[in-house]
């Protein structure tokens, strides 16, 4: 074999593109896993893991240097000292904002898988036949049975805590225990499902973080530090789980500052031969070469490498054909919903900092209930008592302020919705070539918006949240909306959409992308439409179906 000759190629090394190596070199496949960022290596470099507030120069906050530097990133939380080198130099890799778009990228081995909220649920039929059923956009080519045993697969591997609730809107999983509401989130679930007789429900949340020891790794500490990377290996990443699993096979070469500029194809035969790489240190150009490609870099960036590919067969680039690539964006818009005060529990605390929350499926728009707006909801949430930051009215100086904040605050107990965006054709990115990054290529510009259907859902997502927090005897809950921009749900979707129709769609049921059916896209561009459930779990479970449909093609010599 050639040096730079294998038998698969992985664009990308989040959580879908972990899968894909980790899938692929298992199954005996020499593969090479190109990133276009720096390497992180497991616990070595979680060089702030081990840190509290006061060890950092700002406290864990931010400086006026980083708004300067971070425009977009400044805008929620992710801007601070803690975990900084984990997000993008914005100055180096811009992008074009034709409306308000909110990209919070990291470019580096593992991707976001270091720092995602681990939320991990199932799609359901109800997702899966929305779209054929209201007649929005295309109809996805799978079903729920047609994913099911791929979930049941990665979540044995990756290692879900969660509780079986037999919910037809909430598929069950293969769960390791589910993690603990403190006293007054059982309270408060309690009273709503009395309250509701069951038609609403609040349950522990379903997350990669593991509650007994899995797999080598050990269980969850309870330190809720996820987001600088964690030394026990207790949350599912790339480098906790999938790339020891690929490493450990000899079969994987990994290839950070790799900047994937273009997909090679043939015209003749229909296919890809391997991709070209920019090499983001020296600025080299490498090509390699591989029978399947597995795009993998994240929904943008995905769509990014097939609109710079091929173009001289698509001048929109490969997977073009059906029009499609590029459109249909979609986040989860959120920054809304309702919290309170809870009496009654003041000799009561909990258990550590748990790294996970409550969670209430969604109800609206199920079971022949019927809105004037389509889809639904989630709210995700938790109850915690304040701390020594709050504010006490009567005491602001002196010795009683002291005092008072040496003893925990109020009991506090909020819900925060994630609600579905629909699948728009005009949500869209393109390349702009007028404008390029530090190495010379050309960048998105992201044309997206929500609109009627979801701002309608909003009130909802408000006036639930506080009227199940009041059946629940929470005290004056108040409702909230925090404004929402695209993006910020980190959870873009689409671009690259799975359909039945080549002439509607830019990838076929197994993933391929139908002008080239040995070019694989998995992560979130794949997406047909959104649902309103935290989607990595999808991904994993379409990365992993798709590797083992690619095995059976090669071997049959398909593709």
């Amino acid at each position: 074999m050639a040096e730079n000759t294998y038998d698969a190629i992985v664009i990308g090394s989040g959580i879908a593109g972990g899968w894909a190596a980790k899938e692929l070199t298992e199954k005996g496949l020499k593969t090479i896993l190109l990133e276009r960022g720096r390497n992180i290596v497991h616990v070595k470099d979680y060089v702030n893991a081990n840190k509290d507030p006061w060890d950092f120069p700002h406290r864990g906050g931010r400086t006026q240097q980083m708004v300067e530097d971070y425009p977009v990133l400044k805008r929620d939380y992710p801007l601070n000292e803690t975990n900084l080198d984990y997000w993008v130099n914005e100055k180096e890799s811009p992008y074009v904002e034709v409306k308000r778009f909110d990209w919070y990228r990291g470019y580096h081995v593992g991707g976001r898988s270091l720092m995602w909220g681990r939320q991990c649920y199932r799609l359901s039929d109800i997702d899966f036949e929305a779209n054929a059923k209201e007649g929005i956009a295309v109809d996805w080519p799978v079903r729920y049975r047609d994913l099911a045993p791929w979930y049941s697969y990665v979540e044995r591997f990756a290692g879900i805590n969660g509780s079986k609730e037999g919910l037809p809107q909430l598929p069950d999983g293969e769960f390791l225990p589910a993690m603990e509401m403190n006293c007054v989130e059982k309270d408060v679930a309690a009273r709503i499902k009395a309250h509701y007789k069951g038609k609403r429900t609040m349950i522990m949340g379903r997350s990669a973080n593991l509650t007994v020891p899995h797999h080598s790794r050990s269980n969850c500490q309870y330190r809720n530090k996820c987001w600088l990377g964690c030394q026990f290996g207790a949350y599912f990443s790339t480098q906790s789980s999938t790339l020891p699993a690929a490493m450990a096979t000899g079969n994987l070469t990994l290839r950070p500052f790799s900047i994937v500029t273009r997909i090679l194809y043939d015209k003749d035969t229909k296919k890809a031969t391997g991709v070209e790489i920019l090499d983001a240190e020296t600025n080299q150009t490498y090509q390699f070469f591989a029978k399947v490609v597995f795009v993998c870099a994240s929904t943008l960036n995905s769509a990014w490498v097939l609109m710079n590919s091929a173009t001289d067969v698509w001048e929109g680039g490969l997977g073009s054909s059906s029009g499609e690539l590029g459109h249909n964006l979609m986040d989860h818009h959120f920054r809304c919903g309702a919290a309170g005060i809870v009496e009654g529990f003041e000799d009561k605390y909990y258990y550590g900092r748990r790294p996970n929350g409550i969670y209430v499926p969604r109800f609206r728009n199920l079971f022949g209930e019927k809105r004037d707006y389509v889809r639904g909801f989630g709210y995700q949430g938790s109850a915690s008592r304040q701390n020594w930051g709050r504010e006490i009215a009567e005491f602001n100086i002196g010795a009683e302020f002291k005092d008072a904040l040496c003893e925990p605050g109020p009991w506090r107990i909020g819900l925060g919705s994630f609600g579905e965006t629909l699948p728009y054709h005009e949500n869209k990115i393109s390349l702009d070539r007028t404008k390029k990054d530090k190495w010379g290529l050309p960048v998105l510009a992201i044309d997206c918006e929500i609109k009627e259907n979801e701002h309608k859902m909003r009130k909802d997502m408000m006036t639930d949240a506080q009227e199940m927090l009041a059946a629940a005897g929470v005290k004056d809950p108040a409702t909230y909306d925090s404004g929402y921009a695209m993006g910020q749900g980190i959870h873009e979707m689409g671009t690259a959409r799975m359909g039945r129709d080549p002439r509607t769609s830019v990838l076929n049921e197994w993933n391929q992308v139908w002008d080239a059916k040995n070019v694989y896209v998995t992560d979130g561009a794949c997406m047909t439409s959104a649902s309103c459930v935290n989607p990595s779990l999808t991904y994993m479970a379409l990365t992993a179906r798709a590797v083992d449909h690619a095995l059976k093609e090669l071997k049959k010599r398909n593709i």
